[in-house]
């Protein structure tokens, strides 16, 4: 065999390997990452209404953190529909009266995040008892003239799909026009223009990181979680919300922006900074932003909104980065970036090092995993 067809032959088969190890492994391989992360987290709080303790303070068990936990597992739930997962849910929904942190007055849209998966058992099981406390809070929200609660971003996923939810469920129109209200006053009006820059397709957090604010290379502050809590909310939305609603086309419009925004800046590795734009502030793995853009991306490409060809490789890196690289053997997930606003906050990130909140790392994974298993093979 002459040495043409020698080096023929090992770049035919150098980029057959690589191919390979691009692939979406197969859906039993995702489950299998999902299972032992999900199994790892509920061995350790057997007990769903347990407080959460930290340094700081003693908080209820219906906190933001573990709402979005569980609307990991609902999604863990709809693609392996084990009877221990229900459980799971009704027993913490059950645990806390089905209330919301702070009571029925509250407009926090942390203390209402809990109410996604409040909605999704009560559409398993319609016990009004379910729904009651969730909707008699949004419900207030809706009858009131205020509009300008949601003045950071994270706010968006904690509660704009409770409204499209109950829009949905009561075929109510009011509920979906308050939360395109509330959602427009953060994106184009809170702190000094709006949260978002539709130039870069990104949002910053909060008005703190309004410009002039720059990172240390002078680019914007945008967060990647704080993106990717925007993203998860778009979804989230867009996923329940009829076809002929108003407003619909704008978050459509806006979330892909934001995914065509996402493409050139992933890293090699597969993995998103948690600072978007400036590589040397906090730079490295992190899993939290990742696993929501590789949810939001999974979903759109699912739904024909995203080209399978650009967006597909990036969707492949990005899980294969989070399964490979943050999932001990036990379950236990590296590289989460603890509970915060900015790049600095939680850092260093290791593989080894437990957040101060691990489970909304958890749920971020979950909600990731449960759209990519859907597109695997």
């Amino acid at each position: 065999m002459n040495t043409r067809v020698q080096i023929a032959i090992f770049l035919f088969l150098a980029v057959s390997i690589h191919s390979f190890g691009q692939d979406l492994p197969k859906k039993k391989k995702i489950l299998k990452s999902m299972t032992v992360a999900n199994a790892y987290f509920m061995k350790k709080w057997p007990d769903t209404g347990k407080p959460i303790v930290s340094p700081d303070r003693t908080r209820p068990s219906n906190i933001w953190t573990r709402g979005v936990y569980y609307e990991g597992l609902m999604a863990l739930y709809q693609i392996d529909p084990k009877k221990d997962y229900y459980n799971y849910a009704v027993s913490w929904g059950e645990s806390h009266k089905w209330g919301l942190r702070d009571g029925i007055k509250t407009r926090n849209a942390d203390n209402q995040c809990c109410g996604q998966t409040y909605i999704d058992l009560y559409l398993i099981d319609k016990k009004e008892e379910r729904i009651r406390d969730i909707k008699a809070s949004i419900d207030s929200l809706v009858s009131s003239s205020k509009f300008d609660d949601w003045t950071w971003v994270d706010a968006l996923q904690m509660a704009m799909p409770v409204m499209a939810k109950l829009g949905v469920i009561y075929n109510d129109t009011r509920y979906y026009e308050k939360m395109y209200q509330m959602y427009d006053h953060s994106k184009n009006i809170q702190g000094d223009k709006g949260l978002y820059n539709p130039a870069d397709g990104l949002w910053w957090r909060d008005k703190d990181f309004d410009p002039p604010y720059t990172e240390p290379n002078g680019q914007d502050c945008y967060w990647s979680r704080g993106n990717g809590w925007a993203v998860a909310a778009l979804v989230r939305v867009l996923d329940v919300m009829p076809a002929n609603v108003p407003h619909r086309e704008e978050y459509q419009k806006t979330y892909l922006e934001m995914m065509k925004a996402l493409v050139p800046i992933q890293r090699k590795d597969g993995f998103w900074n948690v600072s978007l734009h400036d590589s040397t502030n906090y730079g490295g793995k992190e899993l939290t932003g990742t696993a929501l853009f590789t949810y939001g991306m999974a979903w759109g490409l699912r739904k024909g909104l995203l080209d399978e060809k650009t967006y597909k490789p990036i969707i492949t890196k990005a899980w294969n980065a989070l399964a490979t690289d943050c999932v001990h053997d036990n379950g236990f997930l590296g590289y989460v970036q603890g509970t915060g606003k900015e790049p600095k906050d939680g850092q260093p990130l290791s593989y080894e090092k437990e957040p101060n909140f691990e489970d909304f790392g958890l749920g971020c994974f979950l909600l990731a995993g449960s759209e990519v298993y859907k597109l695997s093979k």
